[in-house]
């Protein structure tokens, strides 16, 4: 048995009747993939960086521009859950989609587009103008974030 299948169904294996009247099946596994990426792994990753990868309060030289502390460790921690969340997506969630592997990856990468804009300017925002800690403010960003990845990754990245 794959990896994604025992995701898919150890998931599933919680979609309970009463959950089953407010979610699809379907939302209820972007849910569960998500609060593991970008609830658990993102804040994780992002505090880990945050905190011993970039020195924090300073600026960071990424070689074209020097950006905040808060800014770098997004930056930094991007790709790893950008990746992570495409194979969960793909594997576990939108498995049925007969789209080419290639395909569902360049929409992917199209609709995270979004998901940077948004998290980016909503560091820039919780961070500098309500001056709420970076790992919060990153949490409370994130969950915005979602609502907007999930209808891009139904509609837009994984339709066929």
């Amino acid at each position: 048995m794959s990896l994604s299948e025992i995701l898919r169904k150890t998931i599933d294996y919680f979609y309970l009747p009463f959950v089953a009247r407010f979610f699809t099946r379907q939302m209820f596994r972007y849910a569960a993939c998500g609060g593991l990426n970008f609830l658990v792994l993102d804040p994780l990753l992002y505090f880990l960086i945050y905190h011993y990868v970039v020195t924090p309060d300073r600026f960071f030289d990424l070689g074209v521009m020097f950006v905040s502390s808060h800014i770098a460790s997004m930056i930094l921690v991007f790709p790893l859950t950008s990746f992570n969340g495409f194979w969960l997506n793909r594997n576990v969630v939108f498995g049925g989609s007969r789209l080419r592997r290639r395909t569902q990856f360049v929409r992917y990468v199209i609709s995270i587009g979004g998901s940077v804009l948004l998290t980016y300017a909503g560091l820039k925002f919780f961070v500098e103008v309500c001056h709420i800690w970076p790992t919060p403010a990153k949490v409370i960003t994130t969950v915005i974030t979602v609502v907007y990845s999930f209808l891009a990754a139904k509609y837009f990245s994984f339709r066929d």
